[in-house]
């Protein structure tokens, strides 16, 4: 249902070097680039997440109750993009492990404080 996500950024080179690492990770890359905003995703794939500085050009701000989750292939793979972030200037929100019975999950915001989870949907 979802094509595509925005996030919002005020230093798009910096921004670039942590999804580029996140999308290497997932086995994707950028699919699309223009002045001020990359995406990240696979043509005719499920949905992809781009990076933008805001069009009205006032500061790009988090939205408090946001957050965009990356689905992983298993739990290993959580433990990765969770590692990556932090090694690429992201911040820790809850370190990889189950939650509840089902969810394995992982929390960690960018380098500009967008709120992000890495997860996998066990049984």
């Amino acid at each position: 249902m979802i094509g595509y996500v925005t996030l919002g950024t005020n230093d798009l080179a910096r921004g670039a070097v942590f999804y580029d690492a996140i999308a290497a990770e997932l086995g994707t890359a950028r699919m699309m680039e223009w002045d001020g905003a990359i995406a990240w995703g696979t043509p005719g794939g499920g949905a992809g997440v781009a990076l933008m500085k805001p069009f009205d050009g006032n500061a790009a701000s988090v939205g408090n109750g946001v957050m965009v989750a990356f689905e992983a292939k298993d739990e290993a793979q959580v433990d990765r993009l969770h590692a990556i972030a932090l090694e690429q200037g992201g911040s820790c929100e809850g370190a990889p492990g189950p939650r509840g019975d089902s969810f394995y999950a992982a929390y960690f915001r960018d380098p500009d404080g967008n709120k992000l989870n890495a997860f996998i949907m066990k049984g």
